[in-house]
């Protein structure tokens, strides 16, 4: 496998349907808002989408969830005890990097801390790996607007309980909203956790696919869509320009006061001399 040698950058836009896209658990789970009234995704939200589809591609994942795990274990530390490699002795804080980031493609790309108390096997371990794939917080091009309506349960839990007024609870959805993240991959860290070429294309493939397989109840299947993918290559490892330069020569903004649908938006590019980039379209 060839190692990436060439420093990339990307850009995803998005839309939000009747949807709750990311919810704020320290706030009732309404779906998260900046002070302005923009929306937000996590970058971690989004880390977890990017696994579960490189997940569905047959990819092994080290940071598995709880609703796609594969093998069994039912945590980090026994996961990475199952590894025969990572539990030799004397093993070097980089032997020991070196051996996670060629096992999971999302500790080569991500990056992942290895904190596990205690002594004997698998124990003791404390290793930091730092990823060179980077993703911001998504953020919606125009203030969000949030529905909250009230819900209850119809069944009861346990045999003769009686429902009250505390079987009721609150559901919240964004009405609609467009996206817009940004990530870029470095080479220097590629170098370091092997990242190759054959991954940056895996996750170019998990940014269109995205939403694909993760149907929920806040998330109903086609209330969340991947519009557009841009993907810069830039010719060196240092980059013909800075990812700010580059992620901020994509521009959407809204052509109507009330925008409804995705096709209230408008999508520019501005050309950067000698950066070609790949356009995409959502499936």
């Amino acid at each position: 496998m060839t190692i990436l040698d060439h420093k990339i950058d990307f850009a995803v836009v998005l839309s939000v349907t009747k949807a709750n896209p990311n919810g704020d658990p320290l706030n009732g789970n309404r779906p998260r808002q900046n002070y302005d009234g923009h929306g937000e995704i996590s970058d971690v939200a989004l880390k977890r989408k990017i696994r579960n589809r490189l997940q569905d591609m047959g990819e092994s994942i080290f940071v598995q969830s709880n609703d796609k795990r594969v093998d069994g274990y039912t945590s980090l530390r026994e996961r990475a005890q199952a590894n025969p490699e990572l539990n030799q002795k004397n093993l070097s804080n980089d032997e020991y990097a070196t051996i996670a980031c060629k096992e999971w493609i999302d500790v080569r790309s991500f990056g992942q801390v290895f904190a596990f108390k205690g002594k004997g096997k698998g124990g003791g371990i404390s290793v930091g790996v730092r990823g060179p794939v980077s993703i911001h917080t998504a953020t919606s091009v125009d203030p969000i607007d949030i529905t909250s309506m009230q819900i209850t349960k119809s069944v009861n839990s346990e045999p003769n309980e009686k429902r009250g007024s505390d079987t009721m609870g609150m559901k919240h959805r964004v009405d609609f909203g467009v996206y817009v993240f940004y990530g870029s991959i470095n080479t220097q860290l590629a170098e370091k956790t092997g990242f190759t070429k054959d991954d940056a294309e895996k996750i170019k493939k998990s940014l269109v696919t995205l939403f694909e397989n993760d149907a929920s109840a806040a998330r109903p299947d086609g209330s969340m869509e991947v519009h557009r993918v841009f993907w810069w290559e830039h010719n060196s490892k240092l980059g013909q320009y800075s990812s700010g330069k580059v992620h901020r020569s994509l521009q959407v903004r809204s052509k109507v006061e009330d925008p409804k649908t995705f096709d209230d938006y408008e999508v520019t590019l501005e050309n950067l001399e000698g950066l070609k980039v790949e356009e995409i379209n959502g499936l």
